[in-house]
């Protein structure tokens, strides 16, 4: 008999989660985006809530909640209900770099956030702003030679890959660049547009189009090949920095707690929006590389994260208190 009540209550057990997740959502779900509108976490989000929006059956609807490097919109997520209804879109840098760059947080990205999905990934590009005198990475390098501190390399935020991207560089060929952080892309590239600071290494997507317009120069792009979405651009590596790589991914994340038949779920319709046509569509033409795959997937890219970005970090000597 005992036999059996084990079984009955184990059926009844997985009835009942079976019920939360065919349920589920019955009510708009938030993602939070922890940088400010117009970067690339923030276009990415947007168009991933379009696509989820459809397959939910329910608004998924996107509440930008930028400052501290993304780890103020990311804590509010971490410490959110764990009922399924918010989410967040996380960027490779809160989970591989904030655990060695911040000496206090009030919440772990690595334990109090679990891992659905990650949707896509790209590399950066170094853009200067046309008044800049240099055409390539070696002149770029010959004027922070030059004139040691004068240059300045804005960021989206102390932490994040666009930051850590300029650290590599000044790092790898012993350079004194200036780091400006600013609470997103989107404020630091209307400086650089306007001349108020001199290069960056922005993520393709919120980039490209000042590049094509012809406001920013672009010199070289940060992955182990040539980007798709700009095919003539050489890379890093090409333009003299041997070894040098700086990607970024951006994913879905819940907090710490939430159901597991919940986690499944918003995989499988992750799955959907990273495979719809206009999401597909929408992310290749600005730059995206989709990812996919499972939480496990996700995972495993935050161990490979931690043990890219610690070196890096510790070797600048950031810290952020």
């Amino acid at each position: 008999m005992t036999i059996i009540r084990s079984l009955l209550a184990a059926s009844l057990a997985l009835a009942c989660s079976l019920a939360v997740a065919q349920a589920y959502p019955v009510k708009p779900v938030r993602l939070i985006v922890p940088y400010a509108p117009g970067g690339a976490t923030d276009i990415i989000a947007r168009a991933a809530a379009i696509e989820l929006s459809k397959t939910l059956g329910q608004p998924v609807t996107v509440d930008n909640r930028a400052g501290a490097g993304g780890n103020l919109g990311s804590e509010m997520a971490a410490r959110a209900a764990p009922d399924g209804y918010t989410m967040v879109m996380s960027a490779s840098s809160l989970h591989g770099i904030t655990p060695f760059l911040y000496t206090k947080l009030n919440y772990d990205p690595n334990k109090d956030l679990v891992p659905v999905i990650v949707l896509a990934s790209f590399a950066n590009v170094l853009v200067v702003h046309p008044g800049v005198k240099a055409n390539s990475v070696k002149e770029v390098t010959a004027l922070a030679r030059a004139q040691p501190g004068k240059l300045t390399c804005a960021s989206s935020g102390s932490g994040s890959t666009i930051h850590m991207s300029c650290e590599m560089y000044k790092h790898m060929l012993g350079l004194d660049i200036t780091h400006i952080p600013y609470k997103g892309s989107g404020p630091a590239m209307i400086d650089l547009i306007g001349g108020q600071v001199n290069l960056m290494f922005d993520n393709i997507p919120s980039a490209i189009t000042h590049i094509r317009g012809g406001k920013l120069r672009a010199l070289a792009t940060t992955g182990p090949k040539r980007a798709v979405a700009l095919p003539d651009l050489p890379t890093m590596i090409e333009s003299g920095v041997p070894g040098y790589e700086s990607t970024a991914w951006f994913s879905l994340a819940m907090p710490a707690g939430t159901p597991r038949e919940i986690i499944v779920r918003m995989n499988v319709e992750g799955q959907k929006a990273a495979k719809a046509p206009d999401f597909i569509k929408r992310m290749t033409e600005l730059g995206y590389e989709i990812v996919g795959g499972s939480p496990e997937l996700m995972a495993s890219m935050i161990q490979d994260e931690l043990k890219r970005w610690g070196p890096i970090v510790k070797a600048s000597g950031a810290k952020v208190d």
